[in-house]
C-alpha cells in the first residue's frame, strides 16, 4: 500500500456504535492535523476507549466514515499498521527479555514494510538513547522501574518510525519527574519526527501541557474542540482580579486582565495589596462543560419521569 501524504492523519464523521439497544458513539466528528497532538479528554465510559479502538482498526463501528492515514482501519493492511503506533496504558509480559534483544525482536516485524521515505525499524541503539535507556539496554525487562518501563513502552511504540502514535494514559502511576521526563520525550518525539499523537488522559494538567488541541467527548458526542485558551475564552470568558485597598477586600471580572490591573495601579499605586489574578483553567472549562452536558443528557429523563 503506497504512503501518500494526505492533510489530516485522523478524519472522523458522523461515529455512531450500539451494543444491543444503548448509543456509546452517537455522532463523533473528529480531525488530527498531521504533527499536532490531539488530546482526546472525557469522564469515564463516555466513549474514548471505543473510539480508540475504531481508530486503530481493532473495532468495527456502527455507522459513519473513519480515515486514519487516507485509509479505513477496517481496510488498513500490515503495510498500514507498519506506519501506526500504540502506546497501550500497560502492559506486563516480556519481563525476562533484555531491554535492547526486546526492542529489536519487536522492530524486525516492521523492516518489511520499510521505504525509501521511512527507513524501518529504528535502530534499537539509537532508540534506546532517544528515550534514555541506553545505560538500561542490557537489563531485564522485569527490572525496569516504572518511569524505565514507560519510557520502554514509548519504545515500542515508535520502533516501526509511526507517523500516528495513539498514547493511552501515558503518564499513569509515574512519579512528577518520571512524567516530566516523558513530556519532555513526546514533545522531542513530536518535534524531530513530525509524528501525530492521539493522546487520551485524565490528567488534565498533561493535557494542557501537551496538546495543540482537545477534543471533549462526553455521553457518545463531542461537546467542545479547541485549544486550552480557546475552551476557556469559550466557557469561562473573563478573568478574575482581586485585591485589598484601605482594608477593603475587591474582586473584579474582566476580559482584560492585564489592561485592568495597568489601571488599577495607574489609580491606586502602593494602596494596592494582595493582588491576584486568577485566569480560567482547562480543569474550570472541562468541568463546567462536562457537567453541562450532562445535565442536558439527563433532562430528557427527568422529563419522562415527571410525565409519568
Amino acid at each position: 500500500m503506497e504512503e501518500t501524504p494526505v492533510e489530516a492523519a485522523i478524519e472522523v464523521q458522523d461515529l455512531r456504535m450500539r451494543y444491543g439497544t444503548t448509543d456509546v458513539l452517537n455522532g463523533v466528528c473528529l480531525r488530527a492535523r498531521r504533527g499536532e497532538v490531539l488530546a482526546l479528554l472525557g469522564p469515564n465510559g463516555a466513549g474514548k476507549t471505543t473510539t480508540i479502538e475504531v481508530l486503530e482498526g481493532f473495532r468495527a463501528p456502527s455507522a459513519g466514515q473513519v480515515s486514519v492515514l487516507g485509509i479505513d482501519p477496517l481496510h488498513g493492511d500490515e503495510a498500514w499498521r507498519a506506519r501506526v503506533g500504540i502506546v497501550l496504558q500497560s502492559w506486563r509480559d516480556h519481563g525476562k527479555w533484555r531491554v535492547r534483544d526486546f526492542l529489536a525482536n519487536q522492530g524486525s516485524l516492521y523492516a518489511p514494510y520499510a521505504t525509501p521515505q521511512v527507513r524501518r525499524p529504528w535502530d534499537p541503539d539509537e532508540l534506546l538513547a532517544a528515550v534514555g535507556l541506553s545505560d538500561q539496554a542490557d537489563q531485564q525487562v522485569r527490572r525496569l522501574s516504572g518511569g524505565q518501563r514507560r519510557r520502554l513502552d514509548v519504545a515500542v511504540g515508535l520502533v516501526g518510525r509511526p507517523e500516528l502514535l495513539f498514547l493511552d494514559e501515558p503518564t499513569a502511576g509515574l512519579d512528577p519527574q518520571a512524567r516530566r521526563d516523558f513530556h519532555d520525550l513526546l514533545k522531542a518525539v513530536v518535534t524531530e519526527m513530525e509524528t501525530t499523537v492521539l493522546l487520551t488522559t485524565h490528567d488534565l494538567a498533561e493535557a494542557d501541557q501537551l496538546a495543540d488541541r482537545i477534543a471533549i467527548l462526553v455521553a457518545g458526542r463531542i461537546i467542545a474542540e479547541g485549544t486550552s485558551a480557546q475552551l476557556a475564552a469559550q466557557i469561562a470568558g473573563q478573568d478574575q482580579v482581586r485585591w485589598v485597598r484601605g482594608g477593603h477586600r475587591f474582586e473584579q471580572a474582566t476580559a482584560d486582565s492585564t489592561g485592568f490591573v495597568r489601571e488599577l495601579l495607574r489609580e491606586h499605586g502602593d494602596a494596592v495589596v494582595e493582588l491576584e489574578v486568577r485566569r480560567a483553567t482547562l480543569e474550570d472549562t472541562y468541568l463546567t462543560l462536562v457537567r453541562s452536558a450532562e445535565r442536558d443528557t439527563a433532562h430528557p429523563r427527568l422529563r419522562q419521569e415527571d410525565a409519568a
